[in-house]
């Protein structure tokens, strides 16, 4: 058994959640739908749908044919992506509690970034994912 545990929130703290292992692809996404949502770029890692569990109502938000997005109803944070017919999902680094352990290891969707920054930490930079 793992025993690696994190916890986050959403910036008011009426939904809360753990993960209970491992955390994988730690990444930031450039893509339009991530900098919409999030203003800026969306930083995250994936977990296995069933090592989260949350308290307080998540709303998901269907952002495209085939994902949807999760966030707090009260104050708006970003916490989640997932898409369909998959066992695994994204969880918001910025929600984690530090220390979180991880540490970023890829841009994706770089080709999509927006035009008013650049990419300069030598991370490798996917033009997709």
């Amino acid at each position: 058994m793992n025993d690696e545990r994190r916890t986050g929130a959403c910036l008011c703290g009426a939904v809360s959640f753990t993960v209970q292992g491992p955390m994988r692809s730690v990444s930031v996404c450039h893509c339009g739908q991530c900098r919409a949502m999030s203003g800026h770029a969306w930083a995250s890692a994936v977990a296995p749908r069933a090592a989260i569990s949350t308290h307080g109502d998540v709303t998901w938000f269907r952002s495209s044919a085939v994902a949807e997005r999760g966030f707090c109803a009260r104050c708006g944070s970003s916490l989640f992506w997932r898409m369909d017919g998959q066992d695994f999902q994204s969880v918001a680094l910025g929600a984690l509690q530090a220390p979180t352990g991880l540490s970023l290891e890829k841009h994706i969707w770089a080709a999509h970034k927006g035009d008013y920054y650049q990419i300069a930490d030598g991370l490798p930079q996917l033009d997709e994912e």
